[in-house]
């Protein structure tokens, strides 16, 4: 039985990323369970999760392109730049019409300005940190919060439907992008105001919440038993060599030495029978140095 490896999980609304670890490890009988990336409570959708060795391979784990997709309610502002905030700012939402044509100005050219490499201003209630304190944190208190812009990257938006106030999209972007202040932002760049009505991860790097694990599965032990099976790493780890180990390549990494590199490649996974028993990146003269390896933890994945 496979005890070590990835799960994708599919949120709900409500709870948060850590409570969903907490089921994991009960589900797993394991302490050992990581992610690659959080969700807001409010949002739901995809979690990559690892168990076990596994967590030892998540700085690995291809996390881009993120994909979500959101519905942005247009007349008023609030201070978490979500549904679940205290109303702010009103104002006039933009025309259906504007918002029925992604096509056409001036909804084309506000995604356009909120496309690519920005400086994006995130909300005031995030995790981000302010002298040691979360700044949600103080915002909760009360307390004036003025965070600087952080570069993110947005790759493209999709329109999918809207209605005489809303508008649902599908945007691609990098880690870090707040999407509740790109809802804020679209809405001051039609000179109106938003905010982030419902937020779902659909996809984070190769991985897809069609592929995820609901919560009502993950019952305590159902891991462990075998009744929910964890995923291999190995499709998780993007453009990465493959290079596999005879006998005498597995001896030699159980000693700590390098190995042959027989395939092209800067970083490549070592594999036995399809598992992986390290990470390791390529030295002059066609050696794989190891990096990480799996070895004596749990076994091979």
């Amino acid at each position: 039985m496979i005890t070590s490896g990835l799960l994708y999980v599919d949120k709900p609304v409500g709870i948060t990323s850590h409570d969903v670890v907490s089921i994991v490890r009960r589900a797993a009988r394991t302490k050992r369970v990581g992610h690659a990336g959080t969700l807001d409570p409010f949002a739901t959708g995809l979690l990559v999760l690892a168990v076990n060795a596994a967590t030892r391979l998540l700085p690995y784990v291809v996390g881009e392109p993120k994909v979500y997709e959101a519905v942005i309610r247009f007349g008023w502002e609030t201070d978490t730049d979500d549904s679940t905030g205290q109303p702010g700012r009103t104002a006039p939402s933009p025309t259906a019409a504007v918002l029925a044509d992604a096509a056409a100005p001036p909804l084309r050219d506000a995604i356009a300005a909120l496309t690519g490499t920005l400086a994006q201003q995130p909300p005031a209630f995030s995790a981000k940190h302010v002298n040691g304190e979360r700044a949600y944190a103080l915002a909760r208190r009360g307390e004036a919060v003025d965070l600087p812009p952080v570069t993110v990257h947005v790759f493209g938006w999709e329109w999918l439907s809207s209605t005489a106030d809303t508008l649902v999209v599908r945007i691609q972007c990098g880690g870090g992008t707040y999407i509740r202040a790109l809802a804020r932002d679209l809405g001051r760049a039609l000179g109106s105001a938003a905010h982030c009505d419902s937020l779902r991860r659909v996809a984070s790097g190769p991985a897809t919440v069609i592929h995820a694990e609901s919560l009502e599965k993950l019952e305590p032990g159902s891991i462990a038993d075998g009744r929910v099976l964890l995923r291999s790493p190995l499709p998780a780890l993007g453009d990465i060599a493959h290079e596999p180990l005879d006998e005498a390549g597995l001896a030699a990494l159980r000693f700590g030495r390098r190995v042959p590199a027989t395939v092209p490649g800067v970083r490549g996974a070592l594999l036995r029978h399809e598992h992986i028993v390290a990470i390791a990146e390529r030295t002059e003269g066609d050696w794989w140095q190891p990096r990480v390896v799996m070895l004596n933890d749990e076994g091979t994945l």
